[in-house]
């Protein structure tokens, strides 16, 4: 059962002092929830309704399933925006055949992370690298503000699939800006920053909605043409199962993909960076998979669109002090109140404010920061991070997640096969070899030695390398040459490919009269040098626990001090 329900652990351990922080924590993020949920229902093209509809049974079956304590599920902006994205390019005729769209999607992307979590899958989520990631959603933050803009300035914007399409079509109307809704969203804006810096703990967004809500009232802008979220379906939602067919699955099974794994990764680093602060390790990567994807398929019996951990309502859940997942509970208990006895409420709520909360929640994704330390240190990666930046801007969201992929595994593909080869020479007065280029005077070199690191597991796609490598160093020795000492601690594995060349480089050097050594190699190593032949080749007195040892042979070949070499002394004595 425990293996099962992981709320079974923290329940055994329950303290009556943690019940007044949960209840805390969830009325707090369920105060923040409500209109956030509504907000980021309208970036996935979906009436507001729906958003509180995500924060029911998905946020519920998470209190039983997740494996962190502190984060908060539901609809996010991220998430949001994919929905749109991927059921922007369908020919969708109606508004309900969209929203059936959406809740199939929703269950789609629930049983892909159902599925990777039943079979130990939650390591492929680390091929979404962070410059990947970065580049993303800083590009997606810049297209969810900007669609946003059409509630801020209260104009009708025809839907774009690309951002620079949308730009024109907002442009192209804002002669038709309604005064009355940009006051109102730009106020919204202003007040949720100077709230939020006077102190955080202020309840900012329900400020806002409130005193939006009675402008509109009490001041009838309702005849002045602001727009506002009108009827909100009040009761909770029906159980409905998912019209799925093949076709459907065939449209949507890529980016319910791209979906489950973005999803993924928000939920495990959330968690992981709350466990950082916490110091309270709880999440089981493989679990959290299983309990987001359980979340998103029971949600879309229930009319929910996908959903997944959500930055800033969990810094709020766990700055407020919540101890375990029950504080959730009170956040559906708040959105069940409002669903039964305050929709009407919502009815006057400008569309202008739920644009201002969108758009100061995902500013705080563009990371620029991280960007500039990228372009100073590592300008590869900037490059990746840039790539996918402008092909999800520019191209579309799934194109820049696959492409940004690509890219990063085709760059450390890259670096596998041109991995750091170092001469290494012995620091006067010690027994340690280091790199000759860092510690320049300090080494002292052999001339009729080559001692060579390689910082990388050898296999088929540098082993032409490192031969090359080998080769240019002999070429700058000379020919007093006789011995090549291949300290192997940075080796990891050696495929067929590389043992291969290994042997015939052996051999090559030694028609030379040039001695092959291997020193360091880890366990795993010394196994395949055993069973791939090279030993054979190489000699057993010839591999050596440490570099100094194989110098030492070198210097004086009648040492019988070889790993190997000892190895084979010992099976003799146990056979004896």
């Amino acid at each position: 059962m425990f293996k099962f329900f992981p709320f079974l652990q923290w329940l055994g351990t329950y303290k009556k002092a943690y019940l007044s922080k949960d209840i805390i924590a969830g009325l707090t993020v369920g105060i923040i929830l409500i209109p956030q949920g509504m907000a980021y229902a309208m970036i996935a093209g979906l009436p507001p309704v729906y958003g509180l509809y995500a924060s029911l049974l998905p946020i519920l079956t998470y209190v039983f399933l997740g494996t962190s304590r502190q984060v908060a599920v539901g609809p996010v902006a991220m998430d949001s925006l994919l929905v749109a994205a991927s059921l922007g390019t369908l020919a969708i005729t109606s508004i309900e055949n969209y929203i059936a769209m959406v809740i199939v999607l929703a269950f789609l992307v629930g049983a892909t992370q159902v599925l990777l979590g039943v079979f130990k899958m939650g390591f492929l989520v680390n091929y979404l690298s962070r410059p990947v990631i970065s580049g993303f959603t800083s590009a997606a933050a810049l297209i969810i503000i900007f669609s946003q803009i059409k509630h801020l300035l209260g104009i009708k914007v025809e839907r774009a699939t690309y951002f620079h399409e949308l730009l024109v079509n907002v442009f192209s109307k804002i002669s038709e800006t309604n005064k009355f809704d940009l006051l109102i969203g730009i106020i919204g804006i202003l007040l949720i920053i100077l709230l939020k810096k006077i102190n955080k703990k202020i309840p900012s967004i329900l400020i806002v909605v409130i005193i939006g809500i009675a402008t509109v009232y009490f001041f009838n802008l309702e005849n002045f043409g602001v727009s506002l979220v009108g009827k909100v379906p009040s009761g909770l939602p029906s159980f409905k199962l998912p019209n799925i067919s093949l076709t459907v699955v065939k449209d949507l099974w890529v980016m319910a993909i791209a979906l489950a794994m973005v999803g993924y990764l928000e939920a495990i680093s959330i968690g992981k960076a709350i466990e950082e602060k916490t110091g309270e390790e709880t999440i089981d990567a493989n679990k959290e998979l299983i309990a987001i994807g359980s979340s998103n398929v029971i949600g879309s019996f229930f009319q929910a669109y996908p959903v997944t951990a959500s930055f800033s309502r969990s810094a709020i859940n766990s700055e407020a002090g919540a101890k375990t997942n029950l504080a959730a509970l009170f956040s559906v208990v708040m959105v069940v109140i409002t669903l039964l006895y305050l929709t009407p409420v919502f009815y006057y709520l400008p569309k202008a404010v739920l644009a201002s909360i969108i758009m100061v929640s995902v500013f705080g994704l563009i990371d620029l920061e991280y960007a500039k330390r990228l372009l100073k240190h590592r300008k590869d990666e900037f490059f990746v991070l840039l790539i996918t930046f402008f092909i999800t801007l520019f191209i579309g969201i799934k194109e820049g997640i696959l492409v940004g992929v690509l890219i990063s595994l085709l760059l450390m593909v890259y670096r596998t096969s041109n991995p750091h080869f170092a001469v290494l020479g012995n620091i006067k007065g010690t027994e340690y070899y280091r790199n000759i280029n860092r510690f320049g005077e300090d080494v002292f070199i052999q001339d009729n030695l080559l001692i060579v690191r390689f910082d990388a597991q050898l296999y088929f796609a540098n082993a032409s390398y490192f031969k090359k490598e080998i080769y240019k160093c002999i070429e700058t020795k000379g020919a007093n040459l006789r011995g090549i000492i291949l300290n192997a601690e940075a080796i990891n594995y050696i495929d067929s490919t590389a043992a291969n060349m290994l042997k015939k480089l052996i051999k090559e050097l030694e028609s030379k009269h040039i001695n092959f050594y291997i020193a360091g190699a880890i366990g795993p190593t010394r196994d395949i040098l055993y069973s791939s032949g090279i030993i054979e080749v190489l000699k057993r007195e010839n591999l050596f626990v440490k570099t100094n040892e194989a110098v030492l042979q070198f210097n004086n070949p009648k040492r019988e001090t070889g790993l190997g070499f000892k190895i084979a002394h010992q099976n003799r004595m146990n056979s004896d």
